[in-house]
């Protein structure tokens, strides 16, 4: 960085300073462990020289702690892919099941906000479509920090619900479906793929929903069809045209690129995965909430009783499963 004209290319620059400051953020969480290990060696040879019991408490509350962090680190050394350090974009749809798939993407939408918001990375939303008379239809939306994808693409597939539903009136069992699909976003100088405009379709339209003054009154809502691979996204909710189709831009790149990468390696679960249709049969995890209470994620077999506190966003279980398999 102190080479000579090392700031003349800025998104080369930019880009090396980001993953220096990655670099650094690992040797500093690696220095912080380190220093914790000694910190509970010296608080448990004090309980033994002094046989000071009332000092337990505080150790097993440090040791929670310090184990809960080793294994943080070690989930972030299983990031190997290309992609895995950049930001993500996920598309929340409901599948069949009607308005109780449609609540279940909404409660599906705070769970990852939920996770997100505990990893300390940023949510954006970028589109949603209301369901009918309850619940979202679909929701997309961006999240920002590091390898926020490589985390998140653990996720993706279809997520089933099943729980007595609240608009039967009768108390029946429903059993739902949502699918979630997990996309790499780059930001500007960080990739090289070319995209001719005249193979894609731009659609605007009225945003929807809720969003100030501006929403309703001009056609700043952007959709962009790319014609030769049938790929749509769509963005409403930044505060200009422009800025709409900038961003749509950004993740059509990154659904090309992610196809890209699929049309040259053999396991094609390997950046893409499969996407199923949204229905029996086909889901990578399943949510009970009666007449018992489980999430199971069908892939690494990986379980969970307290299903409360999984949509509350307690997540790491099932990524690290799927990373360590992978």
């Amino acid at each position: 960085m102190a080479a000579p004209g090392f700031w003349e290319n800025i998104d080369e620059a930019n880009n090396l300073n980001k993953r220096l400051k990655s670099l650094e953020n690992k040797i500093s969480r690696y220095e912080r462990l380190t220093a914790a290990a000694d910190d509970l060696g010296a608080l448990i040879e004090i309980i033994e020289e002094e046989d000071d019991k009332s000092l337990l408490d505080e150790l097993s509350l440090e040791y929670s702690a310090f184990k809960k962090d080793v294994e943080a680190l070690r989930l972030s050394t299983l990031l190997k892919g290309e992609y895995d350090a950049t930001n993500a974009i996920l598309s929340l749809h409901a599948g069949a099941g009607g308005t109780e798939a449609q609540d279940w993407v909404q409660m599906l939408y705070r769970m990852y906000v939920r996770y997100c918001e505990e990893r300390g990375f940023t949510v954006r939303e970028l589109d949603l479509l209301d369901g009918d008379g309850a619940g979202i239809k679909s929701v997309t939306f961006e999240v920002a920090g590091e390898s926020a994808y490589g985390y998140l693409k653990a996720e993706k597939g279809v997520h089933r619900l099943v729980r007595i539903s609240p608009f039967d009136s009768s108390g029946r069992r429903h059993t739902s479906f949502a699918s979630l699909d997990v996309t790499p976003i780059f930001d500007e100088g960080m990739d090289t793929l070319e995209v001719d405009m005249d193979d894609v379709r731009v659609d605007t339209y009225r945003s929807s929903g809720a969003g100030g003054q501006h929403v309703n009154k001009t056609s700043s809502a952007i959709r962009l069809t790319h014609l030769p691979t049938g790929i749509v996204v769509q963005c409403q909710n930044e505060r200009s045209q422009l800025q709409n189709r900038e961003t749509a831009m950004r993740m059509l790149k990154g659904k090309l690129l992610e196809l890209q990468e699929r049309e040259h390696i053999e396991q094609m679960s390997k950046i893409k995965g499969d996407m199923k249709r949204i229905e029996w049969g086909s889901q990578i995890r399943s949510y009970v909430f009666q007449p018992y209470t489980l999430v199971k994620d069908h892939r690494t077999g990986v379980e969970n009783g307290n299903i409360q506190a999984v949509m509350d966003g307690e997540l790491d279980a099932f990524i690290n499963a799927y990373l360590v398999q992978t």
